[in-house]
């Protein structure tokens, strides 16, 4: 595609600002009578036909207005749009209320999902900080029917994960509170292999807990992201452009289903050594559910110590100067409430 002029460049802005706010094909006479520009309704239209032939816009009929097309938004993206920031206010509102929320990661995800969904009005998604490495912190043992035995286990950084043992042999609450404040003084701070190595005798009961333990934490090692926390479902489902269509349900599905999940992620902000956020337009050619969305991601944490993903869903026609600005934002906050928890 050849350089666009500097005319086309704003023609090519303000058909894509028009849309964003109508959902209504733009054509040359509003461009002229609604932005006073210096130019004829002919020489618009001559334009816009330029901008489509070029492929940046696209006319649904004959007789209608111009839509961006997805190379239209991600010339706008990449090269028009100018960089913005959440009003300073809003930025103290957003801050104030992490701060004065409970030292709990649990709640920074949900609060974190709710501010991205309001600020954009779009779907949230917001994945829990993953450790570098996973850590044991805490093991609690509690005996529940006959040989059965609940595990519940804190790993560094907050992330739990239990499960139900089954011993060779029923033995007591007692014992099994032994077993725990056993590997929590052995274990502590230690990954799966380092306790792996730990040499001792140990009992059956014990040896299966151990098992467990060395089990869950290398394969919390190959998960790329922590619980996921979605918000703003809804505001997505309202859009014009997903009303009668089930556009916006297939989209929703990869949020919510884990391995598809975990392939965006994969193969964007989790192995980009890179910081800042990135805009996937139309799905980009891989991934066929987003076709009619577009979705801003970025990283929040720190490589060394635990990283997480956060970003926002919607219709192609989003309003990416704000939602780029909220997930930078949010980034950065997360950013250094992990720093102060790790």
């Amino acid at each position: 595609m050849k350089e666009l002029t500097d005319r086309q460049k704003n023609i090519l802005t303000l058909v894509i600002h028009e849309y964003i706010r109508s959902a209504e094909p733009v054509g040359s006479r509003h461009i002229v009578e609604n932005y006073r520009l210096d130019l004829s309704s002919a020489t618009v239209r001559n334009e816009l036909a330029e901008l489509t032939e070029q492929g940046y816009l696209r006319q649904p009929h004959t007789s209608a207005g111009r839509v961006p097309t997805e190379e239209g938004y991600r010339y706008f993206v990449g090269r028009l749009m100018r960089d913005t920031n959440l009003p300073e206010d809003t930025r103290r509102t957003i801050s104030h209320q992490f701060y004065q929320m409970p030292n709990d990661i649990h709640q920074w995800m949900k609060l974190a999902a709710s501010v991205l969904a309001s600020q954009s009005k779009g779907a949230s998604l917001v994945t829990a900080p993953h450790p570098h490495q996973a850590r044991f912190k805490h093991l609690e043992l509690v005996s529940t029917h006959g040989r059965q035995v609940l595990a519940v286990m804190v790993v560094d950084g907050g992330d739990i994960h239990q499960t139900l043992l089954t011993l060779e042999e029923p033995i007591s609450q007692e014992q099994l509170s032994n077993i725990a404040a056993k590997f929590n003084q052995l274990c502590q701070g230690k990954e799966g292999k380092a306790i792996n190595d730990i040499s001792g005798a140990f009992s059956a009961a014990e040896q299966a807990t151990l098992n467990w333990i060395v089990d869950t934490l290398t394969h919390a090692d190959t998960m790329l992201s922590g619980e996921v926390y979605l918000d703003g479902i809804t505001n997505v489902l309202s859009e014009p452009e997903f009303s009668d269509s089930g556009e916006a349900r297939r989209a929703l599905h990869l949020l919510e289903e884990r391995s598809l999940l975990q392939d965006l992620l994969s193969r964007t902000v989790l192995t980009s050594n890179t910081s800042g956020v990135q805009v996937l337009i139309g799905g980009e050619g891989t991934w066929d559910e987003l076709r009619q969305c577009s979705i801003v991601l970025a990283r929040y944490g720190s490589p060394e110590q635990a990283t997480g993903t956060l970003g926002v869903l919607g219709p192609m026609r989003m309003s990416y100067g704000r939602s780029i600005s909220v997930v930078r934002f949010i980034s950065t906050l997360l950013s250094d409430l992990v720093a102060e928890q790790w």
